[in-house]
């Protein structure tokens, strides 16, 4: 265990001078309580810090790094607080890092398509800005509109686009980062090939903040779709639902942008919560499939080939969403299942499992029997085109809570063990934080564990950044 110190008045005064005391909270419970947790509702996962500061620039990040190395204070950066695996909470007390004052798209260079933001920026706020310069940034997860770049990055943040577009960390060509000891560093650039040294872009990317702070970002785009159609295709089983993924990218030859997947549970959930209804006769799944382009004529013809496709192979229905309206519909179902699940019943545990796409069906039948078992719903539901599950373990109602705190840990336990039978992991955009460290073990061989503390290690000696996450290290 590290014997970390506590901040002291002094510490306190030495943090005021830096970023000035308005920027600086210590006293009050109740505005440090909101830095305690971030999404995930269990209050067992929360922590309360000793002090928040809100830096507005590298510099002053660095002086504050600075003295928490010196100090041996525990410093937990934290962007807009919307993840689902306590990366933001501050586990070991100490100072939390928050950027959101760090907030402005610096630079739009169009003749590079590059951006360069600072890691408050709200990810969405970057495709406004962008938009009449017919550029956008295709690394889009689905908590857009609430979610901070440096979260996304941190993370390495996924989403509905990514069959097509891929991950954030595709289109990260550069970082400024402050290292655990304060020292400012400017990885990478607006180049689009380079391989000089390591790539310690992609070693920052994903590394959840335990690494260095990012405190700029220089973002590829890509020029923006004209024109975009969603299909919604009721199947009357998961394992017919699932079989479309290939069957529309080999004989149809067709990546779509988006294919996501519901379970009946779901679909049937959402559609309450929204007082929605769409004609969906017995099915037993939906699916959610995106295209875009920019030639409305080809667009139409793959819409049609994929509606084909899907008629011939078990489709009960093909619903097109081509206009503003009725896209957001249909789209509206997919985002608010969360939120329908949350009025059912507000304790669950969110998780975001990954296996090949084939084992869907098959381990969606072994997620029913788990859930069966322990008396709990496991709704499913998520991005089939890339084999991420959200399977969200849900207390009934009736259910008493010491029961639900006694069962949690062997659902989980059972659902990753079966997750690893498939050969997928536990997690593929969520990140491990400290919600899912207990497991990391469970998914890793020790070498390749072993590997990672010694980086970690040789980046924060003193582990004083971001401490308790992902993994231990002493």
């Amino acid at each position: 265990m590290n014997n970390y110190s506590q901040v002291s008045p002094e510490i306190i005064n030495k943090l005021q001078d830096i970023c000035g005391e308005r920027f600086v909270i210590c006293e009050d419970e109740d505005k440090l309580e909101t830095y305690s947790h971030d999404e995930v509702a269990d209050e067992k996962y929360a922590h309360m810090p000793e002090v928040v500061i809100k830096p507005n620039s590298s510099e002053e990040i660095a002086k504050i790094m600075e003295i928490a190395s010196q100090e041996n204070i525990p410093v937990t950066p934290r962007g807009a607080g919307s993840g689902l695996s306590g990366g933001a909470v501050p586990v070991e007390g100490g100072i939390v890092l928050s950027l959101e004052r760090m907030d402005s798209i610096l630079e739009v260079d169009k003749d590079n398509m590059m951006a360069v933001v600072e890691p408050g920026v709200v990810t969405n706020e970057i495709n406004n800005q962008i938009e009449e310069d017919g550029l956008f940034f295709a690394g889009y997860p689905m908590s857009v509109e609430s979610c901070f770049i440096g979260g996304n990055v941190a993370e390495n943040a996924g989403g509905g686009k990514a069959v097509k577009y891929g991950v954030t960390g595709r289109y990260i060509m550069g970082l400024e980062v402050v290292t655990p000891s304060g020292e400012i560093i400017e990885l990478g650039g607006k180049r689009v090939k380079d391989v000089v040294g390591y790539d310690l872009i992609s070693l920052m990317v994903g590394s959840e903040g335990t690494l260095g702070v990012i405190t700029k970002v220089i973002i590829k785009l890509l020029p923006k779709p004209t024109d975009r159609v969603d299909l919604l295709v009721p199947f009357e089983d998961v394992e017919t639902a699932i079989k479309m993924v290939p069957e529309i990218m080999t004989n149809g030859r067709i990546i779509p942008t988006a294919i996501e997947f519901m379970d009946k549970r779901s679909f049937e959930a959402s559609y309450k919560y929204l007082n929605e209804h769409f004609s969906v006769g017995k099915a037993g799944a939906l699916l959610l499939i995106e295209i875009d382009g920019n030639d409305p004529a080809q667009l139409e013809r793959q819409y049609e080939t994929i509606g084909e496709l899907c008629q011939e192979n078990g489709a009960i229905e093909v619903y097109v969403a081509d206009n503003n309206t009725t896209i957001e519909r249909v789209w509206k179902v997919r985002r608010n299942i969360a939120e329908a699940f949350k009025v059912y019943s507000p304790v669950q545990s969110l998780e975001d499992i990954v296996v090949p796409v084939a084992s869907i069906p098959d381990i969606l039948m072994d997620i029913e029997e788990i859930a069966n078992e322990f008396n709990v719903l496991i709704p499913t539901y998520g991005h089939a085109g890339d084999g991420n599950l959200h399977a969200t373990v849900v207390k009934k109602p009736d259910m008493e809570m010491e029961k639900w705190d006694e069962i949690l840990d062997q659902v989980l336990q059972s659902l990753y063990e079966k997750t690893f039978e498939y050969g997928g992991t536990i997690s593929g955009e969520h990140g491990i934080g400290h919600k899912r460290k207990k497991y990391l073990e469970d998914s890793l061989d020790t070498a390749e564990i072993e590997l990672m503390r010694r980086i970690k290690k040789s980046f924060d000696p003193n582990n004083i950044l971001n401490p308790g996450k992902i993994m231990s290290v002493s």
